[in-house]
């Protein structure tokens, strides 16, 4: 089952900060905004493997 999440982006002072709004414990920041979707698409992936390896439900996008 493939879902979509809804990202977040705000300015911060060393770049950007990209959080998923409906799974927030997924965040991370990058210099430009295309280096923390990048980023943030990592950080998706590996937790989506860490919940799978602790078998906790995965947080359903839209």
């Amino acid at each position: 089952m493939i879902s979509t999440y809804t990202a977040k982006y705000t300015k911060i002072g060393s770049g950007y900060m990209g959080q998923l709004i409906e799974w927030p414990e997924v965040v991370t920041e990058g210099r430009t905004l295309e280096e923390c979707r990048e980023m943030l698409q990592d950080a998706l992936q590996e937790m989506v493997l860490a919940y799978r390896e602790q078998k906790k439900g995965i947080p359903i996008g839209r």
